[in-house]
């Protein structure tokens, strides 16, 4: 992935909101309401920076990937 997400006010909304929400699986944050909203909310901007995120194992690896960068920033 050629764009940083971790810099986008969408992803900073997320990892703001796991982090107060005391949820310890960013897997089952992301599930939830809020969580989900933000993830489309940074899903959406990341079509607008041309990753192409149509196909499912893209938007799997991608969803994986915030996953784990969620996990390893709460965690420091």
């Amino acid at each position: 992935m050629s764009w940083d997400f971790t810099e986008d006010a969408a992803f900073q909304a997320l990892a703001d909101a796991f982090r107060e929400s005391g949820e310890t699986s960013a897997m089952e944050f992301l599930a939830n309401g809020e969580g989900a909203f933000h993830f489309q909310d940074l899903t959406q901007n990341a079509a607008g920076e041309g990753e192409d995120l149509s196909d499912s194992s893209a938007l799997d690896a991608f969803q994986q990937e915030v996953i784990d960068t969620l996990e390893g920033r709460v965690s420091e």
